[in-house]
């Protein structure tokens, strides 16, 4: 197998990255949306926050048949690397997503990185890779998905009710694509209070995120297609911001959306102000757009506080993912 990394302006490798990730999902994790070379080439060249991942496909004979990510931050956690491996169904067990991690593992450690994570969909064939080569499993995060052709409006109603009654002392705020200049520093210490969600026994530091670090977000999502909402809730007496929510509408199919955040600053929790950012952001988008069809999110398993308010606003489980992580 020859391992060559994913130029994401040569349409070819973009083409044969998408097609092993696309014959894994089907085999794998078959709720998953497939991956469009638009989709591709955004997490390529912008990444989530305008430090894109590095993609590889392996081949043999000229045909595309294992992919790699590679995708490590500078704003924090400098001593991880993050990897996806993925090898197409009917070429497995040859030895192709070893080598790949191999190729992947010496990358980290040529760039100074000290932990390896990766993460796969819950199976004993994920368990039993992660454990040949020394990675443990550190934590597990559930995808879930809405539809909101089932969603209940009597009971959004009434959940958005009950958070107003008790959220008096806060304003919400709508934002839509990117975040005026002025906000940016009160929005980057609002965004630190998702540091507060569980991380298991996974070893990472908390995120850091300086202003720029928000602006850049706005500018990568933009740069990939994607619609931003952002919706904040600001306590009335002083403007301090106390949450938010924030969804990703896609450009190229406007039917799907994620969930990018929803967090609560510590010293404004007890207000029913997660479940208000919630169900008003779902009032938001039926206004804003309605033709979406679908809302991923993804949750630690050990999230107990929003996995409530996620399943009483209907969202299902689709998958649960394994996280591993070990030494390099």
């Amino acid at each position: 197998m020859i391992l060559d990394q994913v130029d994401p302006g040569d349409a070819a490798a973009v083409d044969d990255y998408v097609t092993v990730t696309n014959a894994v999902r089907a085999a794998d994790s078959p709720w998953e949306h497939p991956l469009t070379p638009h989709e591709a080439v955004g997490q390529l060249t912008h990444g989530w926050d305008g430090e894109p991942s590095v993609g590889f496909v392996g081949r043999v004979g000229g045909s595309p048949v294992a992919a790699g990510e590679y995708a490590v931050s500078e704003y924090d956690n400098r001593h991880v690397a993050w990897v996806e491996v993925n090898v197409a169904p009917g070429h497995r067990r040859r030895g192709y997503g070893s080598a790949v991690l191999a190729a992947l593992r010496d990358r980290a450690r040529a760039e100074g990185r000290t932990s390896l994570g990766i993460g796969g969909w819950e199976s004993r064939a994920a368990v039993a890779f992660a454990t040949r080569h020394g990675l443990e499993q550190k934590s597990v995060e559930v995808n879930r998905r809405q539809w909101l052709a089932d969603l209940d409006r009597d009971v959004l109603a009434a959940a958005h009710a009950e958070a107003l009654a008790h959220a008096g002392d806060y304003e919400l705020l709508r934002i839509a694509g990117c975040s005026p200049p002025d906000l940016l520093p009160a929005l980057a210490v609002m965004t630190a209070a998702i540091n507060d969600a569980p991380t298991d026994d996974l070893d990472i530091e908390d995120s850091v995120f300086p202003p720029e670090r928000i602006a850049a977000y706005d500018a990568a999502q933009a740069a990939r297609g994607h619609r931003m909402y952002r919706l904040v809730a600001r306590r009335r007496a002083d403007g301090e911001l106390a949450g938010q929510s924030v969804v990703a509408v896609e450009g190229e199919r406007p039917a799907l959306a994620e969930q990018h955040d929803t967090s609560v600053v510590a010293a404004h929790r007890g207000h029913r102000l997660g479940q208000l950012l919630k169900t008003d952001m779902l009032r938001w988008l039926a206004e804003a757009e309605p033709q979406v069809e679908t809302i991923d999110t993804w949750n630690a398993e050990s999230n107990a506080r929003m996995i409530d308010v996620n399943e009483r606003l209907g969202y299902r489980v689709v998958g649960r993912g394994l996280v591993f992580q070990g030494s390099i």
